[in-house]
């Protein structure tokens, strides 16, 4: 109940803050859906299934630069506990032709209990991205966590992005990012340890048929089986 709280709270401190700046007129509410599935549910390039697939689904709400949803995952640490929910809201104002992106997430894992240490966690986005030209994106976003999972202590990920739309139906992106956490040798990189890693990807996206076939190359520098150079490919399906 206390990491629902801290959840609450700083959802609505984001989105009264820059609520109170922005002055924006209220929208008409929009509501979406998706689902999906995937080879390998990859975050920050290491494997949250064991490199087994995994299916996905979320529900998004919005409401001019308001947005709030709920996203989940089938997972496999191989303890206890077989699912991730992620909860979000934020603000997405524009300042000029630059989009920015202010909000908060929850990390909820039902069911996975470790005495030692908490698996939920909370994490704070600020983010902004601009398109120099048609059909290009280019974007750069940190996350900071008071206290990132299983005891990581403060923790900082950094990424830089990019994208490229041929069509409507086809595009290229990419990301390179780094996380970092307080806790010294948090990541297993090999027969040693680390507090910090690099990690990046590449690869297409093609809409067709109603669906979305992302096929995509991930990897990192860590020397770890589930953070090994990998092909994931996800379908998805918008509801």
């Amino acid at each position: 109940m206390n990491f629902m709280r801290k959840l609450a709270t700083a959802a609505v401190l984001t989105a009264a803050s820059v609520a109170g700046v922005s002055g924006v007129a209220h929208a008409e509410p929009v509501f979406s859906g998706n689902v999906a599935l995937t080879t390998d549910y990859q975050f920050r390039g290491i494997s949250q299934s064991l490199e087994n697939p995994a299916v996905q689904g979320g529900f998004d709400y919005g409401n001019g630069i308001f947005y709030a949803g709920v996203w989940g995952s089938s997972i496999d640490f191989g303890v206890e506990g077989t699912t991730e929910v992620d909860l979000y809201a934020g603000v997405k104002p524009t300042l000029g032709p630059i989009t920015l992106d202010f909000g908060v997430i929850g990390y909820l894992y039902p069911g996975l209990d470790d005495a030692a240490a908490e698996a939920d966690y909370l994490e704070i986005k600020a983010a902004g991205s601009i398109s120099p030209s048609p059909g290009l994106t280019l974007g750069a976003a940190a996350f900071y966590s008071p206290e990132f999972t299983f005891d990581g202590g403060d923790a900082l990920y950094l990424e830089a992005s990019g994208a490229y739309a041929f069509t409507d139906t086809f595009s290229v992106s990419g990301a390179v990012g780094q996380q970092s956490v307080d806790a010294a040798a948090y990541f297993i990189d090999g027969s040693t340890a680390t507090d910090s890693y690099t990690t990046w990807n590449l690869g297409g996206t093609l809409s067709a048929y109603g669906f979305g076939f992302d096929l995509r190359y991930v990897d990192t520098d860590l020397d770890n089986a589930l953070a090994e150079e990998r092909v994931v490919l996800t379908i998805k399906r918008a509801l």
